[in-house]
């Protein structure tokens, strides 16, 4: 153990378990650094306990959506609904660079303790809230640390797993956020009927309690792999106001103003002066937020690329076909809700494939390349060969979202190898703020090609459906555009790995970012 600290590198058992940390901070003078092996058993608890924890930030994410009628009702309120959804999305998805970033200099388990006590203290502010503004606010307050699990999740596991072994466990999450995905709408609904809805958040409060207390002890033997330094405040706010102004614009853009109306293009403005300004500052801050080299190189711009393009389309599709379903094959909703599983769930078996590829294979990045041509050809297909019978285009559907899923363990594994172990938590936080930026896009991409292709009168029908005024004919010419604007994301998401170089797992971190020519 002491010559593993000394060379400051990782090591692993044959379970693929990290023993020791790389890259430890310096100790002072005369004492070693503190190095702890983890036991398999110990590494299985940590595991299932972060699996609890991404399984909370997923289900709030799908939860509330049923329960939002139930809720307007009783707040007598149903014209700031959306903001129960809007707000957990705009804190979530701007948090998670910060988490990301601050676990780099302060530690994981000091992040997790404060993104699980954010995501507790919030929920119970939600079941609680005695209106609609209390709850809207404590959404927020529970995204910010719902957004802060999900890359300190991915970043603990990149702390005492391998990256051969990683890429496996990549998959098992995929599971996990998969079944909140599908699951949290049949719950919330299920609670909305029979309880109250506010047992929709404080059945919160046991999982938080059950994973912080299985999960914070272990962590104090996770390997150091965190540097102090100068916390870049400003930074940070400027990088959190350009994504939240962002996403608003996205929210409100073609559904409460028009692209071009005076305060979306006032909010656009906004946008591009504070990427500007942070951009600017980080070149010149001696310790930034988020270094700007840290997305350069030859591969984590196109780890980041292909993954955001994979989950943009999943996410994208996901949104939008329930409405193709109840117009064109005239499915209830519940119907259609099912119809979507083929979309959602087969992600994870091509994350499962990919990650059994990475285990025992030396070059790997071939399958994810070969899973979105294989999506992409899908999507060309739909564009081309629809109406199809229903059980044809569900068939269609699951082998795109087969093949979009083997990018996500290649992605994360591939971005998290190509740093050094201190940026680790940065450049995961980043990847998955870049992931939920383009989710957002996309489903504003879609609705805009729907509204462009059905005409201005159906911009009504995209926000309180009234599928009975759209013909049949009229939802699948409008569709085969969708289609093709997923072949040319996944065909982009295909290109970026292509592009990008391929590292041997398994290897030691660099002590510096990659900058390979």
């Amino acid at each position: 153990m002491n010559s593993l600290a000394r060379n400051h590198a990782a090591s692993a058992d044959d379970e693929g378990i990290a023993l020791a940390a790389a890259e430890a901070p310096a100790a002072p003078a005369g004492v070693a650094p503190s190095l702890h092996a983890l036991s398999h058993s110990e590494v299985r608890t940590i595991v299932i306990s972060l699996m609890v924890a991404m399984f909370l930030t997923a289900l709030d994410q799908t939860i509330v959506a049923t329960a939002l009628p139930t809720i307007g009702r009783q707040f007598l309120d149903v014209t700031n609904l959306s903001w129960v959804i809007t707000a957990y999305l705009l804190s979530s998805t701007s948090v998670a660079p910060v988490f990301g970033s601050l676990s780099d200099i302060y530690g994981r388990r000091a992040m997790m303790t404060t993104a699980l006590g954010l995501f507790l203290l919030g929920s119970v502010l939600c079941a609680v809230a005695p209106n609609l503004l209390v709850l809207i606010l404590a959404r927020f307050l529970q995204g910010l640390g719902g957004g802060g699990i999900l890359p300190l999740v991915q970043t603990v596991l990149a702390d005492i797993i391998t990256p051969r072994q990683r890429a496996q466990y990549q998959a098992f999450f995929s599971m996990v956020w998969v079944s909140a995905g599908i699951g949290g709408p049949v719950l919330g609904g299920v609670i909305a009927e029979h309880l109250h809805w506010s047992v929709i958040f404080w059945i919160n409060v046991p999982l938080v309690l059950l994973a912080a207390g299985i999960l914070l002890p272990k962590m104090k033997k996770l390997p150091i792999h965190h540097r102090p330094r100068k916390l870049d405040l400003v930074g940070g706010v400027l990088l959190m106001a350009a994504a939240i102004t962002f996403l608003l614009v996205l929210t409100w853009g073609g559904n409460k103003y028009a692209w071009l109306s005076p305060t979306l293009v006032a909010l656009m403005g906004a946008v591009l002066s504070l990427a500007g300004v942070f951009v600017w500052h980080a070149r010149r801050a001696d310790e930034p937020f988020l270094p700007l080299p840290l997305l350069t190189g030859p591969i984590v711009p196109y780890a980041i690329t292909a993954a955001a393009c994979a989950i943009g389309v999943l996410v994208g599709l996901t949104v939008h076909m329930p409405m193709y379903y109840e117009s064109v094959y005239h499915l209830t909703a519940s119907e259609a809700g099912l119809a979507l599983i083929p979309i959602v769930a087969l992600s994870v078996p091509g994350a499962t494939v990919a990650g059994r590829v990475m285990m025992h294979m030396k070059h790997y990045k071939w399958i994810s390349l070969l899973g979105l041509s294989v999506g992409a050809v899908m999507a060309v297909v739909l564009a081309i060969v629809t109406p199809l019978p229903l059980w044809g285009l569900l068939t269609l559907l699951a082998l795109l979202a087969l093949g979009l899923g083997t990018t996500f363990p290649v992605a994360v594994v591939s971005v998290q190898a190509a740093v050094a172990r201190h940026l680790v938590g940065t450049v995961t936080g980043a990847m998955n703020f870049f992931r939920s930026l383009m989710a957002a896009v996309t489903v504003a991409l879609f609705t805009a090609i729907l509204l462009a292709a059905l005409g201005a009168s159906s911009s009504g029908m995209l926000e309180h459906p009234d599928l009975g005024a759209t013909s049949s004919a009229d939802m699948i010419a409008a569709f085969r555009y969708v289609f093709i604007a997923a072949a040319v994301m996944l065909g982009t998401g295909a290109l970026a790995i292509a592009l990008m170089v391929e590292r041997p797992l398994g290897d030691a971190p660099k002590p510096s970012v990659d900058m390979a020519e």
